[in-house]
């Protein structure tokens, strides 16, 4: 019994190999339309900074500050101080991908002004997330192997606020990108014929969070399927 749940690796890859394929396939994608975007500058040359700055001013969120930080393509809004990060390939740069990740991430900071309930509901559970990830699958565990179903499947339910998360993050990073391709496409910032990289890039960086949440929730159906195995036994 217990090699088959610790040596049952083929039953694992049967869960999580199609969201592993998805999620690499995402970003090759994302990373491909990113280097090739990055090369092409914008008509009006508005860095991701000045396009961040615009919108937000735009929507009255002059209280956002705009600042960059270091990382691959490590932009985020954090609703906690209102700050918009934008890592240095998109704060400096004048490219059309700068602008569109600049212009979804200003997306976020406009959700969290209108209350877009999503993302508050996802800020709200950032915590308890952060401790189910990585406690959940411990106390899963020791609840199978030594202390009892009970406990494996309160370190399920911890876990599945991962798979939650994932989930909810889904319309908030897809009405992020709709929101910015709107503004971008009659601001005047960017040309229409720009729009195709702002798509490109904005649909791929989507896909990422897709196969986020399938990875996720492919975990918590395999947890499923041993408890299943386990009241069997």
């Amino acid at each position: 019994m217990y090699g088959f749940y610790f040596g049952g690796y083929g039953l694992y890859l049967l869960f999580s190999l199609p969201a592993l394929i998805l999620g690499f396939w995402a970003q090759m994608k994302v990373q491909s339309a990113f280097n090739r975007f990055s090369r092409v500058r914008t008509f009006t040359g508005v860095t991701g900074a000045e396009v961040a700055r615009r919108i937000l001013d735009s929507n009255g969120l002059q209280d956002v500050k705009v600042e960059q930080v270091s990382g691959f393509l490590s932009d985020h809004y954090d609703p906690r101080t209102k700050t918009l990060r934008l890592s240095q390939d998109v704060f400096r740069s004048n490219s059309v991908a700068a602008a569109g990740i600049a212009a979804h991430e200003s997306g976020h900071a406009i959700q969290h002004s209108q209350g877009y309930a999503p993302l508050q509901f996802r800020t709200t559970i950032v915590p308890t997330v952060q401790i189910g990830s990585w406690l959940g699958p411990i106390i899963f565990i020791a609840g199978l192997m030594f202390l009892g179903t009970t406990v494996a499947w309160v370190g399920l339910g911890l876990f599945a606020l991962t798979a939650i998360f994932s989930l909810v993050t889904l319309p908030v990073e897809f009405d992020a990108s709709r929101r910015a391709k709107a503004i971008l496409s009659t601001s005047g910032m960017l040309y229409n014929s720009e729009m195709e990289g702002v798509n490109r890039v904005l649909d791929a960086a989507a896909l990422t969070y897709v196969a986020a949440a399938v990875q996720a929730v492919s975990t918590v159906l395999y947890y499923l399927f041993l408890l299943g195995g386990r009241r069997r036994d």
